[in-house]
């Protein structure tokens, strides 16, 4: 059984989600109708997915997708959108998106994206995969960026303060985080940067300056 939100402007279509996803055996945790509810109900239902139209009325499924994971790296969000645009798709992927369906998907594929979605896979629409993977290629082909415009504020923020030896617990009492959400900004930072472990992290961090602070 997984945690899911689920978050749609159109009530019968959000409905008729969260009833293919209820008889599939997984717990809808909450449902909101734009981004605003969305990010309200985001901290307490703590849900393990959060199936998400891009097409929102107030923020864009993008801007809540990066919302969300900055508030809980762990999450997964799956993008369930009318639109298989490849702006649209690549957008929401660099979010943080780790699937995206179009609404044309059958309520089988999606409840099967959901699962496979929970325990760390990639899913997308058939021909969106290879889209996704060529534009990816096209990036990895081109001149090389500054790897921290990869990082997020809040995961620039947290480096900074494993660069001058703060332990995960004294950052989360300075950030008001819990231990846990310290640690997967700190994961998630690794990945992004391609780096195994902590001290090489540190390491990182003081040859470019992080150590030095704000304050």
């Amino acid at each position: 059984m997984v945690r899911v939100m689920v978050v749609d402007d159109h009530p019968m279509w959000r409905d008729a989600v969260e009833r293919d996803l209820q008889a599939a055996g997984h717990e809808v945790v909450a449902v909101a109708a734009n981004g605003r509810e969305a990010m309200a109900r985001f901290p307490a239902a703590t849900p393990q997915v959060v199936v998400l139209d891009l097409q929102l009325p107030d923020h864009s499924g993008v801007q809540v997708t990066s919302m969300m994971l900055e508030h809980d790296p762990a999450a997964r969000v799956l993008i369930l959108s009318a639109s298989g645009e490849q702006t649209d798709v690549l957008d929401a992927i660099k979010a943080g998106a780790t699937g995206y369906l179009v609404k044309s998907a059958s309520s089988a594929e999606l409840v099967s994206a959901v699962t496979r979605v929970a325990e760390g896979d990639t899913v997308f629409t058939p021909g969106l995969a290879g889209l996704v993977l060529g534009e990816f290629r096209r990036i990895a082909d081109g001149p090389a960026d500054d790897p921290r415009d990869q990082l997020t504020e809040r995961e620039t923020e947290i480096l900074k303060m494993v660069a001058t030896g703060m332990s995960y617990k004294q950052i989360a009492e300075r950030l008001v985080l819990s231990h846990r959400t310290v640690q997967n900004h700190v994961q998630n930072t690794l990945r992004k940067l391609q780096m195994n472990n902590r001290v090489q992290l540190t390491r990182w961090a003081i040859e470019h300056g992080l150590d030095e602070g704000d304050d």
